[in-house]
Order: C-alpha cells, then sequence, then structure tokens
C-alpha cells in the first residue's frame, strides 16, 4: 500500500489482514492508476479544468448545477468539514438524504476533502442509524432536515458523534449558512489511490449489515470497467435511475457513471414507476437505472409518456426475469441490459454490452474481471455445472473488522453467495443466491426460477419464494404473493397459480404452499429479504400451517 493521506488511521487500521484479501486484478491498460489518486478530482476537478465547466451535471426539480456550480460548492463544503466541523483526512462522515444534488455536493466533498463516506438509506430508523455511526465510529453527520427526527434519535446511542449539520432548515446553523461563508476554493487531499474513501454497508439481506471498505481507485476502476466496456455512455447522455446514492447501484449508475464521461444526471427523491416514466419525459432522459421489478410495473403505465429519449436501460439489484426483458424490448424496442453487483464488489461485475446479450443469462464477466463456477470445497466446476460464482477484478471485498471475510473471499477469490450456471460459451446464467437454494424430497429447486413462473401470471404483482418446513419432504417449496386489483385470494386461485406454475417450469417445482400477502418485506434497497420469509414460513410450521395443496 501506498503512504497514506489519512491523519485518522481508523479505517486503514481495520483492514481485514493482507493474506485474507482477494486477488486483485488490472490486467487493462485503463485500470492502470497512479499510486496518489483523489478520486474528486477526476469525477468533477477534470471537466473544469479542461473548459468544459459550463456543461450541466446535476439536473433536479429544484435546481440544475453545471460542473463549475458543483466544484464550487463541493469546495465550500469542504472548508466548512475542516474548518468549522473538524475532519481530518480519514475521518468519518454520515451523509443522510433523499437522492438530490446537496447529497452528490457533500459525498464529492468529503472525498475531496480526504474524508471516508458512510452514505445510509433514508428511511432508515434510529436504530439503524445508530449501527453504523457506532461501527465506523462515526464524528460526523451530514443530513437533510427532514430526516431530523431519526438522525436525533440515532446520537443518543452514538457516543463518537460529535458534529450534525443539517441542511434545507433555514436556521442560522444549516449547512447553507455555513458554506455561504465559506471560501469557495479548496484543494483536493493528496490521497493515496489506496486510501480508503468509502464504506458501503451491506443491505441486510442475510442480517447485520457488513461494513465493505472501497478506495480512491475502486470509484474509477468501477467506471472504467463496467461503465467504458459495456455501458459506454457518450458526455451527451443523461442519466435517471431509482436506486438510492446510498446503495452502490445507484451510487455508480446515477452519479458516477456519468461524471465520469462529463455527462448529466437527473437526480429524483421520489422515483417510483409512477414518477420516472413522467421524468424521463421531461428530462429527456437517455440512460436509465432501475430494478426488474420497476421496469415491469412501468409496462403498464407506458401509455400517455414519451420515453422516445431513452437508448439504454441497465437492470440490477434483483434476477431480471426472461419475460420482463421480452416484453421490456417488445414495447419499447431497448434490450435491457442485466448486470450482477454486490456491495462488496461496488458494481457490477458480470453483463453483457446491447449487442452480446443472451436474454435470461446475466452475460459474461465485465472486462477487467475474472469469474467461474466452484463447488461446495472451492473446486474449479466445467461448463453447465450449477454452483457458487466466484470472481476477481479491480475491485474486491474488505470488511470492516468482520470475521465474515473469510467466508466471502476463499483462496483470493470473492464468493458472492449467488448460484449460478456457466455454459459452454461463458454465459453465466442465475440460478439462486446460495441460500436461496431449496432441496425438497431430493430436487434442488431454485426460489427465484418460482417466482420468475408466478410472475407471468396476470393476477401476480409480486411474490417471493422460499422454503418451509415439511414434515414429509423435509422442505416444499411456499410462495408469498401480492395479487393485482381486481383479484380475490383463495382456493380457485392457489390451484391456479400451481397449475400455471407446473406449465411453465418442472412440474416438481410448483409452490405446494401458496399465502396471499398485502405486501413483501424487503430491505431499504428493495431486495426481498427471503431470509424474512423464511422466519414467517419457520413460525407457521411451528403453529401447525396445513398445506394449501
Amino acid at each position: 500500500m501506498a503512504v497514506t493521506a489519512h491523519v485518522d488511521t481508523f479505517a486503514r487500521d481495520n483492514l481485514p489482514p493482507r493474506d485474507q484479501w482477494p486477488t486483485f486484478l488490472f490486467n487493462r491498460p485503463e485500470l492502470l492508476y497512479p499510486e496518489r489518486l483523489n478520486c474528486a478530482v477526476a469525477f468533477l476537478d477534470r471537466w473544469v479544468d479542461e473548459g468544459r465547466g459550463g456543461e450541466p451535471c446535476l439536473i433536479s426539480p429544484t435546481e440544475t448545477l453545471s460542473y463549475r456550480e458543483l466544484q464550487e460548492r463541493v469546495n465550500r463544503i469542504c472548508n466548512v468539514l475542516v474548518h468549522r466541523l473538524g475532519l481530518v483526512p480519514g475521518g468519518r462522515v454520515l451523509l443522510r438524504s433523499a437522492n438530490n444534488p446537496m447529497m452528490v455536493a457533500a459525498y464529492l466533498a468529503v472525498l475531496k476533502a480526504g474524508g471516508i463516506v458512510v452514505a445510509t438509506m433514508p428511511l432508515l430508523r434510529a436504530k439503524e442509524i445508530a449501527y453504523p455511526l457506532n461501527k465506523a465510529r462515526i464524528a460526523i453527520a451530514l443530513c437533510d432536515h427532514r430526516l431530523a427526527d431519526e438522525m436525533e434519535r440515532a446520537r443518543s446511542a452514538a457516543p463518537d458523534l460529535r458534529h450534525v449539520a443539517y441542511w434545507g432548515s433555514g436556521q442560522s446553523d444549516s449547512l447553507e449558512a455555513l458554506i455561504a461563508e465559506a471560501s469557495p476554493d479548496f484543494a483536493a487531499v493528496d490521497t493515496a489511490a489506496d486510501d480508503v474513501c468509502l464504506i458501503g454497508f451491506t443491505s441486510g439481506t442475510t442480517g447485520e449489515p457488513k461494513g465493505t471498505m472501497h478506495f480512491h481507485r475502486d470509484m474509477l476502476a468501477i467506471c472504467d470497467a463496467y461503465s467504458r466496456n459495456v455501458l459506454r455512455p457518450e458526455p451527451s447522455d443523461r442519466f435517471i435511475g431509482s436506486p438510492p446514492l446510498a446503495f452502490t447501484f445507484g451510487l455508480g449508475g446515477i452519479v458516477l457513471f456519468p461524471m465520469r464521461v462529463g455527462a448529466s444526471t437527473v437526480l429524483l427523491e421520489k422515483a417510483g414507476p409512477d414518477d420516472l416514466l413522467p421524468a424521463i419525459a421531461q428530462y429527456k432522459a437517455t440512460i436509465c437505472f432501475t430494478a426488474p421489478t420497476a421496469y415491469r410495473a412501468m409496462l403498464s403505465k407506458l401509455a400517455g409518456h414519451d420515453i422516445s429519449s431513452l437508448r439504454k436501460c441497465v437492470s440490477a439489484g434483483e434476477p431480471l426475469p426472461k419475460g420482463t426483458f421480452e416484453a421490456w424490448r417488445a414495447a419499447t424496442g431497448i434490450r435491457l441490459m442485466d448486470g450482477i453487483g454486490a456491495t462488496e464488489m461496488l458494481h457490477i461485475f458480470i453483463a453483457a454490452p446491447e449487442d452480446e446479450i443472451r436474454p435470461g443469462a446475466t452475460g459474461k464477466p465485465v472486462p477487467g474481471y475474472e469469474a467461474k463456477i466452484i463447488d461446495e470445497e472451492g473446486r474449479d466446476l466445467p461448463p453447465g455445472s450449477i454452483g457458487r460464482l466466484a470472481v476477481r477484478g479491480p475491485t474486491g471485498c474488505r470488511y470492516l473488522a468482520d470475521e465474515r471475510q473469510r467466508k466471502y473471499v476463499q483462496d483470493g477469490w470473492n464468493v458472492t453467495g449467488d448460484t449460478y450456471l456457466m455454459d459452454k460459451d461463458g454465459y453465466f446464467w442465475y440460478q439462486a443466491r446460495s441460500d436461496d437454494m431449496i432441496i425438497s424430497a431430493g430436487y434442488n429447486i431454485a426460489g427465484p426460477e418460482v417466482e420468475a413462473a408466478l410472475l407471468t401470471h396476470p393476477a401476480v404483482a409480486e411474490c417471493g419464494v422460499v422454503g418451509a418446513p415439511d414434515d414429509d419432504r423435509g422442505t416444499v417449496v411456499k410462495a408469498y404473493v401480492v395479487l393485482r386489483p381486481g383479484h380475490v385470494p383463495g382456493a380457485d386461485l392457489t390451484k391456479a397459480l400451481q397449475d400455471h406454475v407446473k406449465a411453465e417450469i418442472a412440474p416438481y417445482k410448483y409452490p405446494r404452499l401458496i399465502e396471499f400477502v398485502d405486501s413483501l418485506p424487503r430491505t431499504q434497497t428493495g431486495k426481498l429479504q427471503r431470509f424474512e420469509l423464511r422466519r414467517i414460513a419457520q413460525e407457521a410450521y411451528r403453529h401447525d400451517e396445513p398445506l394449501s395443496a
């Protein structure tokens, strides 16, 4: 590692031992970075230096900022952080906000000042906020004033937190008031390329969140691997999307990818399907990032919205059913670009450019990455075999003081917890999360495959499929189903759905239990919490719930 610029060395001191790190690959010219690097310079300052400061950067319903205007705001926030709030290089700063220009400016300011960003989902409650505050020993927080209630409750449980500055409050001590008095000039801290600049906490699909540590070079690597080689944006592009910036899928897709090429991005605080479609039309967005469920929901709402400006659509966050891909292409002419990423890897590492997509497959390793399928003992499996996905490249897992590092990184490979099949042509086909594979009466059944079959029935709006305990089979397939308006739950619909699944996929995979629910448990990033559904199924079994069929 290079000589650190960090004065506060907490993050570096809590990196995993080097023998537990994955193998990092820098085998392409675009991934060779200098020893000294502050990524905020590459994303922001370079465009001003190159004479493009007047180009639009951030667009929102309330304001539009050029690259030069954003740079000035970032510099002012840097001066507030350093001279008013006591940030030193290596210090951690909690950020809390919906997606808006001030959130992006605060994010870049922490990076430029040599600090470490810890961004959190806006809907988190005090207990959930206190966890990263304490785990990362955070002393400073910048927060939208509309989120003050839970932020203030979290303060009492976070003894290291010394300063909280709110924006949007109109008070004399608001962040806007502080930056109005600050200098618009600030020289970026001379950080090392391998200085930690981001601690991204996982969304908790499998229990207690883990803090994933990423370097300045990692922020560029996801742009120079996936965005450059697969997405291929142009400076004229205008990005839009739904994922929160605290979700690394959103950080890359809505902020880093456009800024790496000098493009612009539309920031929406509310970005559900009913919000995205009119915003795409209004702002003439060209590249959209959202989850498969959102694309599916937008299909029935396309009429009346001019989305002809769109030229690329990226889907990630959960598996993309082939039916959703085909329906979106039929309705829009656009081939959804599927991809799998992980907070541990920072962003997408398997995907395919539009002209290489095979519907139903996730794709091939992004240039710069390698992937393979291994068995439970870590041995390589041949094409056509189902096994665990292992990947390595220019980014990788480094947990903050967490014993789970040994499980995620094995023999230099990141083992993501996903079950995949690689075909003879090198395409990777998603099967399930490794802990979502249901073994029933000796059969291996992938829950997401059953979900995809159910979603092709017109009565099903959403569904989640897990294994439920059963005295005869050990485990049976159980589906939790949210119905579309106009459909009535009952025995007749249960049988209709079961018959539908039997007709769509192998009959033994059909859900023997179906429970109709009003909503499904999801993380703040919108991911289905199957571990919570499994808990509910276990609880129902203990109360001797009968089989539906």
